[in-house]
């Protein structure tokens, strides 16, 4: 692997730099207490050319590499989760499985207005009794004259209460094989006629910016030429699309990981206690020093998954590995970064509390750490 970046993706990394800096961290705790983002945000990540992402220019995209895209979500992530999930949901999640498995006019109708933040996304997959069983899916599709109807509901929808299309996971009747065979993906309008959308209920541990739905689907309407990647290879494109979100979530804790870290180090020169800096305490030390080590791996691990994804080579092992060992680090960091500051740390004065709420979630979006323990050992030993 080639360590170096690209004078584009530097470039990439800067502008993400200073939007997240400058824009986003200013208002990310105003943001955590709302619990909502300004649709402005999504406007600037537009005209910034972030929205684009990897998506080809001739689609309204910025053509960027996987490792710049990488960058810009440490970067995001640094700042704000919530932001960091807004945008791996649009662009990853929605836009790149778009690129992938829709058709030409498909392509055409919907990336550039997503690139250009004339409409938002969103990923519909999980249910109240399917979340990593996706198989299990219940929302189910009956075929009608000239399209479909959908009937079924959806939980934790990232933008789906401020999508204007939404790719919807739904069973056709079983003809034989197994139950995932059946499934089926769809684009959908959410103005169409029995697509109800409204806020999940309660209050979020972390992410609590975000837009998370609970959709349900009576009789809704979808025409043939919303099929997207075809009828029954729905599980495909599911599982396509969360390895295109699952590095974003990796990288999303790595900026988690480095802003615990600043935080940690910035309070631990200043606090004194006993005479001393609290930095200058050996226990403290070791604390500093196995966050900075960790993150460094858990570094090395997400670049390397985007360097395999940019050579065309597989890399559904590496971003499972990455995902499991960037989160799970972060974690860690997260929690001695709210002992460190101690009382402080306990409350909202000081930003360490909401990232330690924020993480817990990138261990459980894009397939929890046992479900990232499952696919990477099944990988190593193989099926029987």
């Amino acid at each position: 692997m080639d360590f170096s970046f690209s004078p584009q993706e530097l470039q990439w990394r800067d502008v993400a730099r200073t939007f997240a800096q400058n824009e986003v961290a200013p208002i990310a705790r105003e943001m955590d207490e709302k619990g909502e983002m300004p649709l402005s945000l999504v406007k600037r990540m537009a005209e910034l050319g972030l929205l684009g992402a990897t998506i080809p220019k001739a689609n309204g995209g910025s053509e960027m590499s996987n490792l710049a895209l990488a960058l810009v979500y440490e970067e995001l992530g640094r700042a704000c989760s919530s932001v960091r999930g807004f945008m791996t949901v649009h662009s990853s999640l929605v836009m790149q499985c778009i690129s992938h498995y829709a058709s030409d006019e498909q392509r055409q109708a919907y990336l550039p207005k997503l690139a250009s933040g004339e409409m938002i996304g969103c990923y519909a997959l999980t249910e109240p009794e399917a979340g990593s069983d996706a198989a299990n899916i219940q929302t189910f599709a009956t075929k009608v004259d000239g399209g479909y109807h959908l009937n079924g509901e959806k939980i934790w929808i990232t933008n789906g209460g401020i999508a204007h299309i939404a790719i919807i996971f739904a069973k056709l009747p079983q003809e034989s094989g197994k139950p995932h065979q059946a499934i089926t993906a769809f684009l959908v309008d959410p103005s169409s006629k029995g697509f109800n959308r409204s806020k999940m209920p309660g209050k979020e541990l972390g992410h609590r910016a975000s837009d998370h739905a609970h959709i349900k689907l009576q009789n809704c309407f979808v025409p043939e030429a919303n099929v997207l990647g075809g009828e029954r290879n729905g599980f495909a494109v599911a599982m396509g699309a969360l390895d295109f979100g699952r590095p974003g979530v990796a990288a999303g804790a790595l900026g988690v990981h480095q802003a615990c870290l600043d935080a940690s180090v910035d309070f631990v020169r200043k606090r004194k206690q006993f005479g001393s800096r609290l930095g200058d305490f050996e226990m403290v030390q070791a604390a500093i020093a196995e966050m900075k080590v960790s993150l460094e791996a858990s570094r090395h691990l997400v670049y390397h998954a985007a360097w395999k994804k940019d050579q065309g080579l597989p890399s559904t092992l590496e971003s499972s590995m990455a995902k499991l060992h960037a989160t799970e680090a972060a974690l860690k960091a997260a929690s001695e970064a709210v002992l460190l500051h101690g009382g402080r740390g306990y409350s909202n004065e000081y930003p360490v509390e909401r990232y330690y709420r924020d993480i817990k979630g990138l261990q459980i979006y894009e397939g929890t750490s046992h479900i990232q323990r499952i696919l990477i050992a099944r990988n190593v030993i193989g099926k029987p």
